[in-house]
């Protein structure tokens, strides 16, 4: 990547505020119907990138007047940006129907390869796809994960962040379309308009998801449309007295137990709650059964503790895992297991995730590792036309294995 991960100003002030920013290197959806505010909003994400003397590509399928009439309508002179190479506006032929071509898929992944051509070319550091639903509706469904893996991970390992407009989903198919592109996003903004009286949209929800990253959780807020500003929203980052005595005192050091938190949950990013994993899980079968897409169940837990040989304890073992899971992975802890949902299924991979697992173990004494390894034990469950439904699949997870972690060799 040309610069390490960090948080940069997006221009979206709940993000700015909430999350401090987006990371270089991401790819963010933002979801909405129409005349919800997603055009005005990568106007900003835009205009904010232009301020930093950075670049921004700009793929749109409207007219670039038109663009420049709605920029006009928030105080914006996109013309200036676009004189100054700062904005570069890339207008994107709409797809053909599907009766135009005999293989419409073939020609929708030209136009997402195409944009790696253009990325090398002018070298951004923002690209926006306003919007990218029409170039996404691949009959194979499996065809589409490979085709936007590969497309955006390249954009990705260029660091150049993106923001990708997306429609709200309103069939299963498209439904099935936006999980593939949100399993590969790192945050989800999703807009929620509120029409009024005469029926025209100025108001709405406003809901920052993380996917990757981003610990400080969920936040909605209330938006509005606002002439000559923009979108705006009503959110204001929540003090107390004990964090702005943290940032009096920056430079001393402070007592943890003197520290009082809000309490609120803190959510962190790949674990899921047993409802949420089992959708997730249920997603994944029906994908199998649409596409043939193949993908691993590994479920992990700690020997009694009257035969356990080391000191870990299942809440290490829990943040082991996390740390050595790729970043698409899916984690759940039910009661003392932990299950993996691994969207690589080759055997290599999955022997890479155990070896890992054995690296990140808390301890530098070698000895120790080898007993903390012999305490853990695993199952893993490769998908099959055997199985219906995620109650199905878990329950074939047991735990009366004889295998430890040790049994993989590293």
């Amino acid at each position: 990547m040309k610069k390490a991960v960090q948080l940069f100003p997006s221009g979206i002030s709940i993000i700015d505020s909430a999350w401090g920013g987006l990371y270089r290197g991401g790819t963010y959806l933002l979801v909405g119907e129409k005349k919800t505010g997603k055009t005005l909003l990568s106007l900003q994400f835009a205009v904010e990138t232009a301020k930093q003397k950075e670049v921004c590509l700009f793929f749109t399928n409207t007219r670039p007047k038109d663009l420049m009439i709605q920029a006009a309508s928030i105080d914006v002179d996109l013309e200036y940006y676009m004189n100054k190479n700062l904005i570069i506006v890339v207008r994107v032929a709409p797809p053909p129907e599907p009766s135009q071509f005999g293989n419409r898929d073939d020609y929708l992944s030209e136009y997402l390869s195409d944009i790696i051509t253009v990325v090398n070319q002018y070298n951004p550091t923002r690209l926006i796809f306003d919007e990218i639903t029409p170039y996404v509706e691949f009959e194979d469904v499996a065809k589409l994960r490979e085709v936007f893996s590969n497309t955006f991970e390249q954009i990705e390992d260029l660091g150049v962040t993106s923001l990708l407009s997306v429609r709200e989903p309103a069939s299963a198919a498209t439904q099935m379309i936006f999980n593939i592109l949100n399993s590969y996003a790192t945050g989800v903004i999703q807009l929620y308009k509120k029409n009024d009286s005469n029926g025209s949209t100025k108001s709405g929800i406003i809901d920052i998801q993380p996917n990757i990253g981003h610990t400080e959780g969920r936040f909605k807020a209330h938006y509005s449309i606002e002439p000559y500003k923009g979108i705006t929203t009503d959110f204001k980052t929540p003090k107390t007295k004990e964090t702005e005595k943290i940032q009096e005192k920056m430079e001393d050091f402070i007592l943890l137990s003197e520290i009082k938190v809000s309490g609120e949950e803190i959510i962190i990013p790949n674990f899921y709650s047993i409802d949420d994993f089992k959708l997730i899980l249920n997603n994944q079968i029906a994908m199998y059964k649409t596409t043939g897409q193949i993908f691993t169940l590994v479920s992990f837990r700690l020997t009694s503790k009257e035969k356990r040989n080391s000191t870990i304890t299942i809440n290490q073992l829990k943040n082991v895992i996390r740390i050595s899971a790729e970043k698409k992975d899916k984690i759940c802890q039910v009661d003392e297991r932990i299950c993996v949902l691994l969207i690589k299924e080759d055997p290599k991979s999955i022997s890479d995730f155990i070896n890992r697992i054995k690296l990140n173990l808390p301890t530098d004494d070698p000895s120790e590792r080898e007993r903390m390894s012999s305490d853990i034990y695993f199952n893993y469950l490769k998908i099959s036309d055997n199985f219906e439904n995620a109650d199905q699949m878990l329950g074939k997870i047991h735990f009366d294995v004889k295998d430890s972690v040790n049994s993989i060799s590293s």
